[in-house]
């Protein structure tokens, strides 16, 4: 299989909308969750959907496809055993076993590229299903 031009080495090109939206989630906290998916077309990583602070885990697992890769950041909020307040940010890849090969491709050679222009992840997560990314395997990364 071959890609056309320079897109095997360099991958996708980031929108400059997911930086900002990124930065949002991260400094405003105006975002629980960003979903990000590449636009084919244009080559490059764009926002798809975006959750409210209100929204819980499992309203953002049910905006994943079940069908298609996504890249996705979550902000998530816990108390330690002290008793203090924290937020973790947590990049997901998700690749689930059913979607194209190449769209798991795709997403594979752009992952570390897009990953570097979100600063302040804490942890980062691949999953091919819902229960390798369970909110039981988000707590116990977080602590």
């Amino acid at each position: 299989m071959s890609f056309r031009g320079t897109n095997a080495s360099s991958g996708m090109g980031v929108a400059d909308h997911s930086k900002s939206t990124y930065l949002e989630l991260q400094r405003k906290k105006v975002h629980r969750y960003v979903i990000f998916k590449i636009d084919e077309k244009k080559k490059e990583v764009v926002v798809e959907k975006t959750g409210g602070p209100a929204e819980s885990y499992d309203d953002f697992t049910a905006s994943l496809p079940d069908n298609d890769c996504r890249y996705a950041v979550y902000d998530f909020d816990f108390v330690t055993s002290e008793n203090c307040q924290k937020s973790k940010i947590f990049f997901i890849a998700w690749s689930p076993d059913v979607s194209r090969i190449r769209a798991k491709m795709l997403y594979a050679t752009s992952k570390d590229r897009f990953r570097r222009e979100l600063d302040g992840i804490h942890y980062e997560i691949q999953a091919t299903d819902p229960s390798e990314m369970d909110l039981e395997v988000i707590r116990d990364r977080a602590r």
